[in-house]
This record gives structure tokens, C-alpha cells and sequence, in this order.
């Protein structure tokens, strides 16, 4: 059985890929992963701002009495709090790739475009295969239109594109209006991949001591639904390839991404409950699956059930919702008709 499949015009041995997560912190974490079974490795996010403030440590560290800005570092957690700073973090890149005999993907989450650039060129030149960008911006002035938002997403691809020659991917939430227009022009930005979808970790509110606190939470097979919805509709429609990134826990899962469309299943919230060993789990889900509906390779599946595809293109669309919603009964209203 060919299990092989295409992302980011690099060849995988198969369509399950560990992403950013804290087991690749380490390279032992990083042989760990490729070990149980990851046909590629996606790097846990560089930061601009853990950059900018280990700079502005050191240079307060020298100026230790004068006060300059004390306020300002404390936004921010202390630096030996960091589990690994950016030439740490560009030496395991360095290592991962002698060491493992898969890509190795890194990912980087910047601020100014000099940071974009500048990290970028730093992560290619440390021999990542290729690297993923990992956008994570909230609009909170409600006067930024979205046709400003849209702009910012785009130049920023347009810029790394410029400034790199491996292939590049793009993280990015789905909270665009039109969000097939959207990766029409990533795609057309020079984006080699779009990986959908971020999660973007909302706060919470602590009612004891009156504060805003982050909350993270794992993904579960429940939030599948809107990666897969715009996976289907965008697929066969743009040239980058589709990685699916949220409520991969087992193999029915990837199964699933893979025939709306899908390239490659990316995975970290499975693992981090399981351990990296989940990943042949998943792999040889996906085996018996295709085994049971005598598929010969990924290739053949993929897509076949994309809105391209299905016999009911509808489905994706308006008729499907009415029709949800009309399909859907209530036991307590039921029970006393």
C-alpha cells in the first residue's frame, strides 16, 4: 500500500505529521517523534517578542539603577522562565536536521517585518526543509478594517517569500469573512502550503482574584468540522498544498481530512495526551482503513469527497444548513407530542 503523499512540494512517506508542540523542545523529543512514526516534524514557534525582550533584558541587566523601563519587562515572562531562546532554538534546528531522516519544519511568529525577514533568513540558513509561519494577530482597534487585516497576512507572505527560497506554509485562524478569497491570495502571495486552522487561546477570567488569565486547552475530534469544511471547498481550487491542524485523535480523523482534501494530518494535542507512540497508532488506523475499502494509495483517496467531487456539491453550502437544522430533534419537545 502507498501511503506517500506531497506537502509543500516535499515528498512524505505518509500523510501524519507531528506539529509545533513542546516535544519538540528537545532533540531527544525530536528523535523521540521521528522515532514513533512522524513523517515530518513542525518546530514549536520562535517569538519575536521573546527575542525583543531577552535584547531589552540584557541591555536593562546593564543599566541595573537607572530604572528605564522595569515597567515594561514585566509584561513579559523573566528570561531564564523561556525554555529555549533564538540561538538555542536555531542550534536544535541545526542538530534535528543531522540527526533525523525527515524535514524538519520550523516555525516562526513575528511582529515587525525587519523580524519576519530577518528570522526567516535565520531559519533557513540553520537548514530547516522548509518553514511555517505562524500568524497570530487580533485586530483590537475596532477602527482596523478587514480589508487592513487581509493586507497584513498577505504582505507578510509576500515579504518572507522574498526573503527565503525553501518552501513556505501559513498558519492562520479562519476568522476571515471570505476565507476562500483569502487563501486565493496567500496562495497567489507565494505560500506553498496553508495549514488550517490556528486556535487562537482566548483568556479567561479568574472570579477569585478579579484577573485575566490564559487557558489552554487540548483540541478534541469535535472541532474537526471547519477545517474540514474549507479543506473540501479549497481543494483542487489553489495550488498550495492543505495541512489540517486541529482535532486529529485518531485515525478516523486523518481518514477524514485526507478525502476532503488534505495533504498531510497534523498532530499535537493526540500526542501530548498519549505520548509521540500514538503516531503509529494513527498511521495504522489510517492502513486498516484504506485496507477495508481496498484503496492502493493515498493519492487515490484524497479529494473524494471534496465539494468537486461529491455528488452534492450543495452540501457544503446554505441547503446543507437548512436542512440540518430541520433534521435535528429535540427529546424533550418530542417526548410530549
Amino acid at each position: 500500500m502507498d501511503l506517500r503523499t506531497n506537502y509543500l512540494g516535499i515528498e512524505l512517506r505518509h500523510p501524519v505529521v507531528a506539529s509545533a508542540s513542546p516535544l519538540s523542545e528537545t532533540l531527544d523529543g525530536i528523535r523521540r517523534l521521528e522515532d514513533a512514526g512522524a513523517s515530518a516534524i513542525v518546530m514549536f514557534s520562535l517569538f519575536e517578542e521573546q527575542i525583543r525582550h531577552e535584547s531589552d533584558a540584557i541591555a536593562h541587566l546593564a543599566t541595573v539603577g537607572t530604572d528605564s523601563y522595569a515597567e515594561s519587562l514585566s509584561y513579559f515572562p523573566e528570561v531564564g522562565e523561556y525554555r529555549i531562546g533564538p540561538e538555542r532554538y536555531l542550534d536544535l534546528i541545526r542538530r534535528s536536521v543531522e540527526a533525523a531522516d525527515i524535514p524538519i519544519i520550523g516555525s516562526l511568529n513575528g511582529v515587525t517585518a525587519a523580524g519576519w525577514i530577518d528570522y526567516a533568513r535565520q531559519i533557513e540558513q540553520a537548514g530547516a526543509t522548509a518553514l511555517e509561519l505562524n500568524i497570530f494577530h487580533i485586530p483590537a482597534n475596532p477602527r482596523t478594517t478587514a480589508r487592513e487585516v487581509e493586507a497584513r497576512y498577505v504582505e507578510i507572505v509576500r515579504t518572507v517569500r522574498h526573503a527565503v527560497k525553501i518552501p513556505l506554509a501559513v498558519k492562520l485562524g479562519p476568522y476571515f469573512s471570505a476565507m476562500g478569497e483569502m487563501a486565493d491570495r496567500l496562495d497567489a502571495a507565494g505560500a506553498d502550503g496553508l495549514v488550517l486552522f490556528n486556535r487562537f487561546y482566548q483568556p479567561d477570567f479568574d472570579l477569585d482574584r478579579m484577573e485575566v488569565v490564559p487557558n489552554l486547552e487540548l483540541s478534541t475530534p469535535s472541532e474537526i468540522r471547519l477545517p474540514l469544511l474549507w479543506i473540501a471547498v479549497l481543494h483542487g481550487r489553489i495550488r498550495a498544498s492543505l495541512a489540517a491542524t486541529t482535532g486529529v485523535e485518531s485515525a478516523t480523523e486523518v481518514v477524514k481530512y485526507l478525502l476532503a482534501g488534505a495533504d498531510v494530518a497534523m498532530t499535537t494535542s493526540a500526542l501530548m495526551r498519549h505520548g509521540p507512540e500514538h503516531l503509529g497508532t494513527l498511521v495504522d488506523g489510517l492502513r486498516d482503513w484504506m485496507t477495508r475499502r481496498e484503496y492502493e494509495s493515498v493519492r487515490q483517496m484524497q479529494g473524494a469527497m471534496s465539494q468537486q467531487h461529491v455528488a452534492d456539491p450543495s452540501a457544503f453550502e446554505r441547503a446543507n444548513y437548512i436542512r440540518m437544522l430541520q433534521s435535528y430533534r429535540n427529546p424533550f419537545t418530542d417526548r410530549h407530542r
